[in-house]
């Protein structure tokens, strides 16, 4: 299973989110049909972007609890200290791939951004 976990501003664009996960792809050569889905927290997993972004990728949405996020708070790769200020975990979408990902997860490295969202990859054997 591939998985983008994506982090983002609230009221961030489809098209941005969009342009973050293929970035994110493209830097590990995997083609956007490859994708099975995007996950982020929970609590922004009805973002009309993301959902937009979503439906563009052809990707399911998967949203992650923040004690899914901590589960795997050891295995990022970066840390953001604004996260983990405000959420209490050091990674959305770093976090966010390994837990969707489910078993085995790995980074494929770290996360990428743009101007309003980051992208990371994570392969793993589906929850």
């Amino acid at each position: 299973m591939i998985v983008a976990g994506v982090g983002f501003r609230r009221d961030t664009s489809a098209k941005e989110i969009e342009r973050a996960v293929r970035l994110a792809l493209g830097l590990f050569r995997l083609a956007p049909e490859r994708l099975d889905a995007i996950a982020t927290e929970s609590g922004k997993a009805a973002e009309p972007g993301l959902v937009e972004a979503a439906r563009l990728l052809s990707a399911k949405l998967v949203g992650c609890t923040l004690l899914d996020l901590d589960r795997v708070a050891g295995q990022v790769l970066t840390q953001s200290l604004i996260v983990m200020a405000t959420k209490g975990v050091p990674s959305i979408a770093e976090a966010s791939a390994l837990a969707a990902a489910g078993r085995d997860a790995r980074l494929l490295g770290t996360r990428v951004a743009t101007e309003r969202a980051t992208c990371a990859i994570a392969i793993g054997e589906g929850r």
